[in-house]
């Protein structure tokens, strides 16, 4: 991704189509990027809130001048909190755990990072089963109160992952506060109170679909679309030209920037987006039963 006008162009042209003001910066790996700081700066002097989802690579790095560009916060991407489990999940030919503790190290500094500067940081982890929570308990007994822990269930695990990740709620005395759910896309998540105050996350996939694009799709249906419709992507390819995606595994649906622009697609998702805020709040204000 350019960090020039070129990308403050397309950003503000995606902003004002579809009338947005959070962007998240993904990847690849970010901190890697040389020029993740001054994405960051453009994308806040254009009207964004920023954020980001790291592994925590060179977080201790770059995280101090991205705090100083106008980054928001920082989603931890959590493999492993051992250097034993993160061995595990790593491709065979880094599957080393002197690697791995480097890599836990890093992430531990990144994280420390993020509290420094005032950046809010987050700790994705997903919870396959029951035995995963000693993951969770680490995470939350060995890190600054001020690391909010998101617990995301596994899609495969199904019903199993859910049950777990509701005893470990169990296990530390959580209370469940608030619903949040962002219309229009498939993300949800219930916030928690721990007893001592901390909140704790639940991350859930809603079945949100946009009705005319995925009608039809052979990977519509309950098994085969983890994600569902999450929100825009903007990707910028090998010739040089910005596309906007609208599903990770359906890479043939990307438009060029200025093909999606003047597309029947951004009407699609700015209705899907309207209509279900509107079901929402009515939902909300008890004038529906859904």
């Amino acid at each position: 991704m350019p960090d020039n006008d070129d990308f403050r162009n397309a950003i503000i042209a995606l902003r004002d189509a579809l009338e947005l003001d959070e962007l998240h910066l993904t990847g690849g790996e970010p901190t890697l990027h040389p020029g993740v700081a001054r994405l960051t700066a453009i994308a806040t002097e254009a009207g964004f809130r920023v954020g980001m989802t790291s592994n925590g690579e060179r977080g201790e790095r770059v995280i101090p001048d991205c705090a100083e560009a106008g980054l928001g916060r920082v989603n931890f991407s959590i493999f492993g909190t051992t250097a034993a489990e993160l061995a595990e999940v790593q491709h065979s030919r880094y599957r080393n755990p002197v690697l791995a503790q480097r890599k836990l190290e890093a992430l531990a500094l990144s994280i420390a990072a993020c509290d420094v500067n005032g950046v809010d940081a987050n700790a994705n982890l997903v919870v396959p089963d029951y035995t995963h929570a000693p993951r969770v308990h680490r995470l939350l007994d060995e890190h600054s109160p001020r690391l909010t822990v998101r617990l995301l269930n596994s899609l495969d695990g199904g019903q199993t992952s859910i049950e777990a990740i509701s005893r470990i709620l169990a296990d530390r005395g959580a209370v469940a506060e608030s619903l949040h759910i962002t219309a229009g896309a498939s993300g949800a998540r219930t916030a928690y109170r721990l007893p001592d105050g901390r909140r704790i996350f639940f991350k859930q996939i809603r079945p949100v679909r946009l009705p005319g694009r995925c009608s039809g799709c052979r990977f519509n249906n309950g098994t085969d679309c983890e994600e569902g419709f999450y929100g825009v992507r903007l990707y910028y390819d090998r010739t040089g030209t910005f596309q906007v995606g609208v599903c990770i595994q359906r890479m043939d649906l990307c438009l060029p920037l200025s093909d999606f622009l003047s597309s029947p697609l951004r009407r699609e998702i700015l209705t899907l987006r309207d209509t279900e805020y509107d079901r929402l709040a009515a939902r909300r204000a008890g004038q529906t039963s859904l």
